[in-house]
């Protein structure tokens, strides 16, 4: 091997209630990717029990409906690679792995850890203090080459290259030895000339990119909080996305006609980001077409706007979601194919570190 193979690696977990976010945010991004390099795509549910185990069917059923999301959203099965992470085991083996190679000061650092943790730190499971390791896992197990990551996730990556660099030093001789590794275009102390595994690289999304809560226009909308209204879930119906956004908090001042006007009105900023991310537009854009009115009257337009673009993705995750055995096919078939690539991955691991394979 000359070079890592281009590779894309992402997931979404199935905790329930997909939004408005998570689909601007990240899956709507993943779609133009398809066409530029190899495609894997996750439903991550095994970092769903990282805060408890849901029902058998409820993480069932969140895992239909975030495949269904996919594939209504663009994502096709057969030009990407579509599973549930537990299907494929080597992400928890690799994961144990990396456990052992992550030190704690590392993880101590992760802030999603403080915030979903809070005041029960001491109460939290350990699976949610590590599961920045199992993210690593999950995209190392594949050696993509590319990530796409919102600021929230920025930290999580740089993890993730940190404990490829760790691995890679560690046990150079090793892969050099083996003959396992890919030469590294550029060697220094804090990389050896020969790499096993790549330092993935983020594909920072463009603005808007960040939704916020309809309600709190400083918080991301979130499937946990605890009013519906904050949130444009990806099954309402053109009504409840329209009364939601009628809802949503905002200032009593006009829309600026410049983008330096949005500064310290963070609803406003918000809402006129969803317009330009459904739009595909820019906030500039945006505001130089409603600059100067009132919510009264730019709130209807995006309720249109946002019905208009969501409504056909709505109609395909249920018309999926009513066939769940085509759904679960696709995950099977996905499986499959992942476990294709992670299996030849984890069998060179376990050369590098010394396990003993006597099968």
């Amino acid at each position: 091997m000359t070079a890592f193979q281009p590779r894309v690696f992402s997931g979404v977990q199935p905790t329930g209630n997909l939004h408005l976010g998570n689909y601007l945010g990240a899956v709507s991004r993943w779609v133009p990717l398809q066409d530029q390099m190899p495609t894997i795509f996750c439903v991550v549910d095994a970092h769903a029990i990282t805060a408890g185990f849901p029902g058998r069917a409820e993480l069932t059923n969140a895992t239909r409906e975030v495949t269904a999301a996919y594939m209504a959203a663009g994502i096709d099965p057969k030009r990407s690679i579509i599973f549930n992470q537990s299907q494929v085991r080597e992400h928890m083996e690799l994961a144990w792995v990396f456990n052992c190679v992550a030190r704690m000061g590392w993880l101590n650092r992760m802030t999603q850890f403080k915030e979903k943790a809070g005041k029960n730190k001491e109460n939290a499971s350990v699976g949610l203090f590590a599961y920045p390791n199992l993210m690593a896992a999950d995209i190392l197990a594949y050696r993509a080459t590319h990530v796409p990551v919102g600021d929230d996730q920025k930290q999580h990556l740089e993890l993730t290259r940190d404990i490829a660099a760790k691995f890679n030093n560690d046990f150079a001789d090793r892969i050099k030895e083996l003959g396992l590794g890919v030469p590294n275009p550029t060697p220094s102390p804090e990389l050896p000339e020969m790499l096993y595994f790549p330092m993935t690289e983020p594909m920072i999304a463009g603005p808007a990119t960040r939704i916020m809560s309809l309600r709190d226009g400083t918080k991301k909308m979130s499937k946990s909080d605890a009013s519906d209204l904050s949130r444009i879930n990806l099954k309402d119906d053109a009504d409840t996305i329209s009364k939601k956004i009628k809802k949503a908090k905002t200032d009593p001042d006009a829309l600026p006609s410049e983008v330096d006007g949005l500064e310290g009105r963070p609803e406003a900023d918000n809402l006129v980001g969803i317009y330009a991310a459904l739009a595909g537009s820019s906030k500039a854009e945006v505001l130089n077409a409603y600059g100067g009115q009132q919510f009264s009257a730019f709130k209807p337009a995006l309720s249109d706007l946002a019905v208009e673009k969501l409504a056909p993705m709505t109609q395909e995750m249920r018309r999926l979601m009513g066939y769940p055995a085509e759904i679960d096919a696709v995950l099977k078939d996905g499986a499959e194919k992942a476990a294709a690539i992670a299996e030849p991955v984890l069998k060179d691991v376990r050369q590098i570190i010394g396990f003993l394979d006597v099968r």
